[in-house]
């Protein structure tokens, strides 16, 4: 194993946080952290990352002690943290000085990352023949999405092995989110081990293979995403047709998950139930325009591990 977090505990007086949370990462690729607000992902984050004590238990990375002094990890934090009366430049090689890039390297991977994030007119505004030299940018002058991709890059500018996201589409548009989503992908091609903390299920779907669901500070859930669906089954049931078959759905007592003006969302017992119920519109010629028998959603998953907790991390 390469990321083992065994018997994590935290405590604020009597308030447990976290509770003997562990985990592993064993292979390159991403790793998700889900829970709702107030769960413990980002208190366990900081914790892997040696921003808070812990009460006990311990964080290894590669057999030894996680060091982030000595491991090359970058933080993509879901509060942003840039200097907002400083320049772009000069924080990004602060940034790189911290993780003892040389600043011939950091300038490299600054161009590299400017342009791959479209923010090269910030980071290096272009001189106009004629004129002054244009004034460097700060960070407070840049739009939240801007700042961001800065953010993006300090985290990426030392080149990490573990990359630690946490929330990282948050507040993006659909273009900037897309350009993230390809960057995470190819540090993944890079063999980059990546813990992702999101509550976009989508995206989290998209790109991990294994899941911890926290609630109130424990696992609820654990384990490869894949096979947690087929333990579920195929039991969510979606059938659209021309006519009423409202009769067949209570004559087949199938439970209505949710129903649209354009087709309803059933819940079977197992597929062979649904596929008695298919026979039976066949049999009766019912127009079938969509009949789609699927596992289900992260999001659904989700929902029946926490359900509605608000409480604010």
């Amino acid at each position: 194993m390469t990321l083992c977090v065994k018997n994590l505990t935290k405590k604020y007086g009597d308030k447990v946080v976290v509770d003997n949370l562990s985990f592993q990462i064993d292979k390159p690729g991403v790793y998700a952290l889900l829970g709702t607000n107030g769960a413990g992902k980002t208190t366990t984050l900081r914790i892997i990352l040696g921003m808070l004590a812990k009460n006990e238990g311990e964080v290894q990375w590669k057999g030894q002690p996680l060091d982030p002094l000595k491991t090359n990890v970058g933080y993509l934090a879901e509060e942003r943290g840039l200097y907002p009366k400083y320049t772009l430049l000069d924080q990004l090689l602060y940034f790189a000085k911290l993780r003892n890039v040389p600043k011939k390297t950091a300038l490299s991977r600054i161009e590299y990352w400017s342009e791959r994030l479209s923010v090269s007119e910030y980071v290096f505004p272009p001189k106009v023949k004629g004129k002054k030299a244009p004034k460097p940018y700060r960070a407070e002058q840049l739009s939240k999405g801007n700042q961001q991709k800065i953010q993006l890059m300090s985290t990426l500018i030392s080149d990490p092995e573990l990359i630690i996201l946490d929330e990282p589409l948050s507040g993006l548009d659909p273009v900037n989110t897309d350009l993230f989503k390809s960057i995470i992908r190819e540090e993944i091609s890079k063999n980059k081990y990546l813990i992702m903390s999101s509550h976009q299920m989508p995206t989290i779907e998209e790109f991990c293979s294994d899941i911890t669901i926290l609630n109130h500070g424990q696992a609820v859930l654990q384990g490869n995403l894949n096979e947690i669906k087929k333990g579920y089954g195929r039991v969510n049931l979606f059938v659209k047709s021309d006519v009423d078959i409202s009769s067949y759905i209570a004559a087949f007592e199938l439970d209505i998950v949710n129903k649209t003006p354009s087709e309803y969302h059933l819940r079977v017992q197992n597929e062979d139930h649904a596929m008695q119920f298919l026979t039976k519109l066949i049999e009766d010629k019912i127009p079938v325009i969509k009949f789609e028998l699927r596992e289900p959603s992260l999001h659904e998953i989700f929902i029946e591990k926490v359900g509605d907790t608000n409480e604010k991390e």
